[in-house]
């Protein structure tokens, strides 16, 4: 694959063979993938859907991932045929990160109510793969109102307050949900999962911001040094996974309908303005709504477990994001403002200061973008700054080494002292998915935040350190 250096952090694939557009990597030389080109191919065979404007996109933390790249950014003109593809979403749509400040800093909190916050913590946040949501939820017809109402279903049943509605993107509501197109087994599998973790790289973390880059910007969102924060990465769990499923099934029995041929069946697709297309939009949008509701859930387990060890709630939502979705937006293209459907596949909406789509509180700052690290290494909030690459910004550290490799290389147990010797507490369902996450699979976090930066898609406003992490 054909890789130009157009600037230390930034390379292009020319448009080449059946591609439509170019494709761009906001890279630098070490976070560029070491996987014989795999990904690289993937960029470009995205370049290759109907419909798509400008160029196929990834973000610095960008690997391989199913049909798209984790990182990859693409968006198709409606009015000229565009595609939707659930392999430019993934299987967890709406995967996505809730941040919340606690009103205590970490000087402030003995170490023994730091162990009972923990605890609580532990026992009380369901997470692994099977079932087990917070939520017990009466029956299907419970199902669809978060489905069509997401975090406003949780808000009603107790779950929270209608400040975190503000404080979440789209008000945590998708417009456009129908759970018509959620299937019966999508449902089976949803019922018991509200208010639950999951597995793999999903996790609830107690960070302590550990600088601050941008001091008004960080105050404006509600963090100071040394704060103690919690923040909820998942989405929506078995459900999305479904949905997912059975809308790439269905599209990749219309494609020859449509006469669309795509280099890779992963990148199964349909036009946007068709019945399949609709069809997974609904489901999507349904999809999204659920996962918005279950972080909403966990965030309430936060609150009261912050209760038990430090008598207070008071967890106040800095922001929710998902980075697994596409939607239908409005970028100016070649000088001329068109409608898009814009895919985000780990990847994150980072709209910039005065954009007429972000909440009042972050109006003149940018919106907040939060990019999860990997237990022993520190997260980041960004703002976003710009339009480019349709206003995304990266989602995370991104994958260095598989799942599989990481397993072969770092022994759980031993990662578990190591961790805790470094003064992070690990609250953990087996040590093999321990070391599945462990830093070592994971890119430099620091160093994908900075190309973020540099390339003029967000910018560093505080850096968040681990304390204590409960996984799956």
């Amino acid at each position: 694959m054909e890789l130009q250096r157009d600037s230390d952090i930034r390379h292009t694939i020319p448009q080449q063979g059946s591609m439509r557009v170019p494709g761009v990597i906001y890279a630098s030389e070490s976070l560029l993938p070491d996987d014989g080109g795999d990904t690289l191919a993937q960029v470009a065979n995205v370049a290759t859907l109907p419909g798509i404007v400008d160029a196929a996109y990834a973000m610095p933390d960008l690997h391989l991932g199913y049909g798209f790249p984790i990182g990859g950014v693409a968006a198709t003109a409606i009015d000229d045929g565009g595609v939707v593809s659930p392999g430019g979403v993934g299987f967890d749509i709406s995967c996505g990160v809730r941040l919340l400040g606690a009103p205590l800093a970490r000087d402030e909190v003995d170490d023994d109510a730091f162990t009972t916050l923990m605890a609580a913590l532990d026992e009380t946040i369901p997470r692994g793969t099977g079932p087990g949501g917070l939520w017990e939820l009466d029956g299907p017809a419970a199902l669809r109102r978060i489905l069509v109402d997401g975090s406003a279903a949780a808000v009603e049943a107790g779950y929270g307050t209608e400040q975190d509605l503000e404080r979440t993107e789209d008000r945590g509501r998708l417009e456009g949900a129908d759970a018509d197109q959620v299937s019966d087994k999508a449902v089976r599998r949803g019922l018991q999962q509200v208010g639950s973790l999951g597995g793999g790289n999903h996790f609830l973390e107690v960070q302590i911001v550990d600088d601050v880059v941008d001091d008004e910007t960080a105050r404006a969102f509600g963090l100071e040094p040394g704060q103690l924060t919690v923040a909820i990465h998942c989405g929506s769990r078995g459900l999305g996974h479904q949905v997912c499923t059975d809308h790439v099934r269905a599209m990749q029995s219309a494609m020859n309908r449509y006469g669309i041929e795509v280099p890779d069946r992963q990148l199964a697709c349909a036009p946007v303005e068709s019945p399949e297309g609709h069809a997974y939009f609904g489901g999507m949008a349904a999809s999204a709504n659920y996962g918005r509701a279950n972080r909403q859930v966990l965030a309430e387990a936060a609150r009261d477990a912050f209760r038990t060890a430090f008598g207070t709630r008071a967890l106040e939502l800095i922001y929710d994001v998902s980075h697994n979705m596409a939607k239908i937006e409005r970028h100016e293209v070649d000088g001329r403002e068109q409608e898009l459907c814009v895919h985000r596949k780990g990847a994150t909406l980072a709209l910039p200061p005065g954009h007429p789509d972000l909440a009042a509180d972050f109006r003149d700052r940018g919106q907040p973008v939060f990019v999860p690290g990997s237990m022993g290494t520190a997260s980041w909030l960004l703002a976003g700054t710009g339009q480019e690459a349709f206003s995304s910004a990266c989602h995370g550290a991104g994958r260095a080494k598989s799942r599989t490799g990481a397993k072969k290389e770092v022994w759980g147990e031993t990662l578990k002292e190591e961790l805790e010797a470094a003064g992070i507490a690990i609250r953990a369902l087996s040590d093999p998915g321990l070391a599945e996450e462990a830093p070592v699979a994971y890119k430099d976090v620091d160093e994908v935040v900075r190309v973020c930066e540099r390339a003029g898609l967000s910018r560093r406003v505080a850096r968040l350190r681990p304390l204590g992490v409960v996984k799956g």
